[in-house]
């Protein structure tokens, strides 16, 4: 692994990310095609490890994970929902987890802005 320094570190708020935006894959869409923001700031080396700030407006997709994510609500909210129907809210506040093979659906209520830190095996 090459050496690393304090000028490697990246801080969000001084660091010039990849910005993308688009319309949520229509094949995956339950209720509207929301537009989904991309503020990507880090990728590891192996490009296995990614962090940034992901935005998205109201309406409700399928999602299955192949990667493991953490996740930090910044603002909105937002519901989770399994294969089995069961939900949890997501709120501004909220830290956890989602882990590789997690199937259900992501539904935004009102505008959800999150903080992602993505680890692909």
């Amino acid at each position: 692994m090459p050496d690393k320094s304090i000028d490697d570190l990246v801080f969000f708020s001084e660091h010039e990310p990849e910005f993308a935006e688009g319309e949520t894959a229509i094949e995956k869409c339950v209720r509207g095609q929301p537009v989904q923001r991309t503020w990507h700031h880090f990728t590891s080396d192996d490009d296995k490890f990614f962090a940034g700030v992901w935005e998205a407006e109201p309406g409700c997709w399928k999602v299955d994970y192949t990667e493991n994510e953490f996740c930090q609500i910044l603002a909105g909210h937002s519901l989770l929902r399994d294969e089995a129907g069961t939900e949890r809210q997501l709120r501004a506040g909220d830290n956890f987890t989602i882990p590789a093979g997690f199937r259900g659906e992501w539904e935004v209520v009102e505008t959800t802005r999150k903080i992602y830190v993505i680890y692909q095996p």
